[in-house]
Order: structure tokens, then sequence, then C-alpha cells
């Protein structure tokens, strides 16, 4: 079996080659600025394309590509990009789309998926003839192929769109998902101020802060990019720091990955705990500066 496989982002890329490498041949479409170290995850072709990254464009090269080789599967990135780029395929190859899938399998001639449902406040399990898959981020770890791929340039045909402007947002300071060890904070918090109360914390354990949606997006006490969970980031820690989260499935989407979860909440029904390896019920503004003073030690 053969995979064609493309994201507009290169870490989500190399996810995905490192996860699908293991189940057939895979190729991949990428720009050109990282083609060579793409290539290293790649055991077959790396298509570096040189024109501007727009969806019709994406789509053109995929499709003509999937023509020529008779791929099996379609495997494209989850973003915003990529949700374009998998809708142009399905409607111009006539091919079935499984999307926001985070599980993937072969089953004889069909596929087994699995993706959040209710707004992921559950996993459904499904059984389709799909061949276009949009896969979520942090599918994988990364993984270098035995054989590095070869890097051929080629050129779609121009876009209908055209770049007009572009506003890019103020730089995030902070990369969470290459964090090795993160303190996450929820509403339990209180206040935006009580942020500083932890942050102690964070600088004994040298782990960034982050927060879950209604502390980034909803009251703004952090910044964006320093949300985790299912419409945030996907992060995979050496260990996680859940403070005053109550781990609503949406946030655990998040950090579901994390190889230590430690939780600190004073319910002590909070389904956070169902996700801990290690968890303390109580005041997090009386538990956590003893732990600081022992980290001190």
């Amino acid at each position: 079996m053969k995979a064609l496989v493309f994201s507009d982002m290169d870490d989500h890329t190399i996810q995905l080659l490192s996860y699908f490498s293991g189940m057939m041949d895979t190729d991949c479409v990428t720009s050109g600025h990282k083609a060579a170290q793409i290539a290293e995850f790649c055991a077959g072709t790396v298509y570096s394309l040189k024109n501007q990254f727009f969806p019709d464009t994406i789509s053109s090269v995929i499709a003509d590509l999937h023509k020529k080789n008779a791929y099996d599967y379609l495997v494209i990135g989850s973003t915003a990009v990529g949700r374009d780029v998998a809708g142009i395929l399905g409607e111009e190859l006539g091919i079935d789309v499984a999307s926001e899938i985070t599980e993937f399998r072969i089953d004889g001639d069909s596929c087994v998926t699995k993706r959040f449902f209710y707004g992921g406040k559950t996993v459904i399990e499904e059984s389709s003839k799909s061949r276009i898959l949009t896969v979520m981020p942090g599918i994988s770890e990364p993984k270098k192929s035995t054989k590095p791929g070869n890097v051929v340039e080629i050129t779609g045909p121009d876009s209908r769109i055209s770049l007009v402007n572009r506003e890019n947002k103020s730089a995030g300071a902070v990369d969470l998902e290459k964090a090795g060890i993160i303190v996450s904070v929820g509403r339990g918090i209180g206040n935006k101020e009580n942020i500083e109360k932890i942050r102690p914390l964070a600088e004994a354990v040298r782990g960034e802060i982050a927060g879950s949606r209604p502390i980034c997006l909803d009251y703004h006490w952090l910044s964006e990019d320093r949300q985790v969970g299912l419409s945030g980031k996907k992060v995979k820690p050496k260990m996680y720091i859940a403070l005053g989260i109550s781990g609503q499935i949406q946030h655990i989407a998040g950090m579901r990955g994390s190889k230590v979860v430690v939780a600190i909440n004073k319910d002590k029904s909070a389904p956070i705990f169902e996700e801990a390896d290690y968890g303390i019920v109580g005041d997090i503004f009386q538990v956590v500066p003893k732990i600081v003073d022992l980290l001190k030690q």
C-alpha cells in the first residue's frame, strides 16, 4: 500500500510520516525550505513545491500525483489549509474523507479510524472506505527513516488566490509542544493575579506555564499560544502539572500524551484525577508553596 502525505506545518508532516510509514510506503508534498530535513523521515519521494502554498495549488498537485501513482490513501494534516485541501480533493476526485482522526488502522479493504465527537466529549470508532484522511496533530513521535527519501522539486499551477496582505500575530514567547514540563492552570486558580503565585513552581521545575481554554480564550489571563486542549496545543511533556483544572474531555484531548500527570484540585471528584498518575486533593495555594519549599531543599 502507498500513501501521499501533506501538511503545511513541517512538524506535523514529520509526525504523519512517522505514523503512516509503519503501515505503508509513503511519499509527501511539502514546501521547499525544509524538504531535505523532512526527507530524513520519508523513505519515498519528497515533492518540494516551489509555488505559494495556497489550497487550490496544493490540491491540484496532490490530485495529479494521485492520478499518476495511484495512492491508496491521501493523508492530510488537519490544519486550516489542510482541511481546505482535503475538501477540494474529495470533491475533485470523488473520494470520501475521514476527518479529524486521531488513530488509524487497516482492516481488509476498509480503514478503521477514531476521532473526537460531540465537541470532544467522547471518542468514536468508525469503519469506512474513506481514502482521504485529515489527521490531528500529535498522532506520533518523530521517527527517522532508515533510508532517507529523494527530494524532487515541482511547480504547481498558478493559484486563483492572490495574497493581498499578511498580518502576523504577535510572536508567542513559548513553544509548548517542545516543553519538557508544563504547569497548567484552570478556573480553580480564581483570578489572573493568582498566576503569579504559581510562577515559583514553574520556575522551580523549569517548566512552562499553560492554561485551559477559559483561562486563555475566555478570560485572557494567559495568551492564546499557551492554551492546551482540543482547540489549543496538543502537548506531550515528560510531566504535566494540572492546577485547578477540572479535566473536561476538551482539555484532556490536548494533554493525554503526557508521560506523567500530577493534579492538584480541591474537588476530589474532578475528572482530572482519572487521568492523573499522582493526585492531591487540596487548596492549590496551600499545596503549591509547600512543594516549592521542598524542591528548593
